[in-house]
């Protein structure tokens, strides 16, 4: 097996390579080279990927040959057929070698070719049709690649395989795997490393544990020629330990499909993040080496290469409220791929030490809640911050403060933009738990508009931020929530507005002007009809709800239009998140109810929600969980 770098999740492979360079029906030459490359799993040219553009088919004269392109494997047969005016004597070569040779493969009289029965690695060869009395001016030439079969090598990840393919010619390669040689789930497709071809490795992910797996690679030259891989085999090992999982599907109903990622909180698992099947097979996990008990994942989030997003953390909270944090604790935002090597990351003393040669003298907390990825790659991200105020109302002597601060860093961690709760909202505004004053735990980016939405779940508001992809203001363009900017419609105020919220969610494909807005409504902070506050002596009890707004940002309206409360009442005290799916239905994530966690898929289309889907953890806490497509960017398993 070939030698990993676990730390950057790098495949290690000698390749050796032979570029045929030939003039047609008049020789070769060879060209060979045999240094180590090292091979991403996104595409990255290597010393060794081809240097020539690949061979074209051609015509002189009135022979003719089809097919023109083909993708072959080794010790395999094609035929190809010519034509040629009446008493015309075809001479078949590969390579300009008249019959071909062992090397290149043969070829008989009547153009039946035979790849060679082995190459290292996957070449380019000529097959050539010519007149037997001017061979030089009347042919036709069809081009074969010859494509050595895929290797299959496990990776620090026990479910996760890469499989790697030398393509002597530009094209794309995807893997098509399952329990038997039907397959049924495929990855991504992704391109050769070079203009002209070279190797690529793919992560084949989201199989079950301890389980004997088939696969193969499908190809498709940009030529036209498609090439379907022999057949392989893997036997997946044992993931780290996860939150058991049990799932419930009434009869008759059909959840949307892909798989369900889940973002432990409580207790702390091996793999806190991981992703099951939706008959709660555990197919992926995610399982950091460092670390302490405290630490947190949250959240995790594909990204469009391919990779994963993930923060670890401790509770933003945590030391306000008298915890002493553990050494060898991490703060950290990772980029990791598939196999859970750290591609790129950004710890809390990188960030600090970025923003104080800014010029920002803050006292910083920790990373917390969420990293939001942008289109142009950079990251927002959210961290405690302190800050000290005498003599507020109400709270005699010296208040240390825990707010945030949102700092949106460029691919090379360096802070370019910085908002900070401290300057836009009034201190004196504090609802819940003060001094844990604002207690961010959710971005938003409008791709309409390219300004931020900033959940804070002690002010139990969401806000709208001018940022402008790092140019605006910072202005607070408005205020959601109770005791906000909008006037609730089709729901009573203010005990319909989401309390000590979790998870918005844009649930319409625009993001300004008139748009839905989904929120994990917690509800610990609802007020009541008489003025006192849920959950308190001679109060109806708390009760979570997962809720829909149309946002009318003009009329400054929101109108309630889904608002979800099971019966019997569930109340999830912190955590959870929504989500609009692709067949109409809405996620929920009740996170942290009495016993364990409850996501549900439910069907709006009628008087009364359906339940559709049901993940239930018993004794575990889910800090979010979305279903996804796949593991894959644009594929749907």
């Amino acid at each position: 097996m070939p030698p990993q770098d676990k730390s950057f999740g790098l495949i290690t492979v000698c390749s050796r390579i032979t570029t045929f360079l030939f003039t047609i029906g008049l020789g070769l030459s060879l060209a060979s080279c045999g240094s180590p490359t090292t091979f991403h799993n996104t595409p990255v040219p290597g010393p060794n990927a081809p240097t020539q553009p690949p061979p074209q088919a051609s015509q002189a004269g009135n022979v003719t040959i089809s097919p023109q392109y083909i993708a072959i494997g080794t010790d395999q047969k094609q035929a190809f057929l010519a034509t040629a005016p009446t008493g015309t004597s075809l001479q078949w070569s590969v390579n300009g070698v008249i019959g071909g040779n062992s090397q290149v493969g043969t070829i008989d009289s009547l153009g039946n070719y035979t790849s060679p029965h082995s190459i290292n690695y996957g070449t380019d060869v000529v097959i050539s049709a010519a007149d037997a009395s001017a061979p030089q001016t009347n042919f036709a030439t069809a081009v074969a690649a010859v494509i050595a079969p895929g290797i299959v090598t496990e990776t620090a990840n026990p479910q996760v395989a890469t499989y790697s393919i030398y393509l002597p010619a530009p094209g794309k390669v995807s893997v098509e795997f399952g329990l038997d040689n039907t397959y049924g789930r495929n990855t991504w497709q992704q391109p050769t490393p070079s203009p002209y071809g070279g190797e690529v490795s793919i992560f084949v992910a989201g199989m079950r544990a301890q389980t004997r797996y088939h696969m193969r690679a499908v190809v498709d030259l940009d030529n036209g020629a498609s090439y379907n891989d022999v057949d392989q085999s893997f036997t997946t090992g044992s993931p780290p330990g996860t939150a058991p999982v049990t799932i419930t599907s009434p009869t008759g109903q059909i959840p949307q499909p892909g798989i369900e990622m889940f973002d432990t909180a409580l207790p702390h698992e091996s793999a806190q993040a991981f992703a099951t099947d939706l008959q709660g097979n555990v197919i992926w996990t995610y399982a950091y080496k460092d670390g302490t008990t405290q630490d947190i994942v949250q959240p995790i989030s594909l990204l469009p290469n391919g990779h994963f997003l993930v923060l670890i953390s401790y509770a933003s909270s945590a030391v306000l409220n008298g915890a002493t944090i553990q050494p060898g604790t991490i703060d950290v935002v990772r980029e990791i791929d598939l196999a859970g090597n750290t591609i790129r990351e950004i710890k809390l003393s990188d960030l600090s030490s970025a923003l104080a040669a800014k010029g920002y003298n803050f006292d910083l907390g920790n990373l917390h809640h969420e990293v939001l990825a942008l289109p142009n790659g950079h990251w927002i991200l959210l961290a405690s911050l302190y800050q000290s105020f005498d003599n507020l109302p109400g709270y005699t002597g010296t208040t240390k403060v825990l707010g945030d601060v949102l700092i949106d860093v460029d691919p090379n961690g360096q802070p370019v933009w910085v908002w900070n709760t401290f300057d836009h909202l009034d201190i004196n505004r504090h609802p819940y738990l003060f001094p844990d004053w604002t207690h961010g735990n959710a971005l938003l980016y409008s791709t309409d508009d390219h300004n931020l939405l900033f959940s804070m779940r002690h002010q139990n508001w969401i806000i709208k931020i001018d940022y402008q992809d790092g140019q605006g203001s910072g202005k607070i363009l408005w205020r959601l929530g109770e005791g906000g900017d909008f006037k609730l419609q089709n729901g009573v105020d203010p005990t319909d507005w989401f309390y000590s919220q979790h998870g918005p969610a844009f649930f319409t494909p625009n993001t300004t002007g008139s748009f839905r807005l989904g929120v994990m409504d917690n509800g610990d902070d609802r007020p009541t009809p008489d003025g006192g506050t849920c959950g308190t002596t001679g109060e109806p009890a708390c009760y979570s709800t997962a809720s829909v707004f149309q946002i009318d940002e003009s009329a400054m309206t929101a109108t309630l239009v889904t608002h979800y409360n099971p019966s019997p009442a569930l109340y999830s005290y912190f955590g959870g998140d929504v989500q609009s799916l692709a067949n109409g239905n809405l996620e929920a994530d009740f996170c942290a109810l009495s016993g364990g966690s409850q996501v549900q898929e439910l069907n709006l289309n009628s008087a009364t929600p359906q339940l559709v889907w049901e993940a239930q953890t018993n004794a575990a806490l889910q800090y979010r969980a979305k279903r996804m497509p796949s593991l894959y960017p644009g594929v749907q398993w």
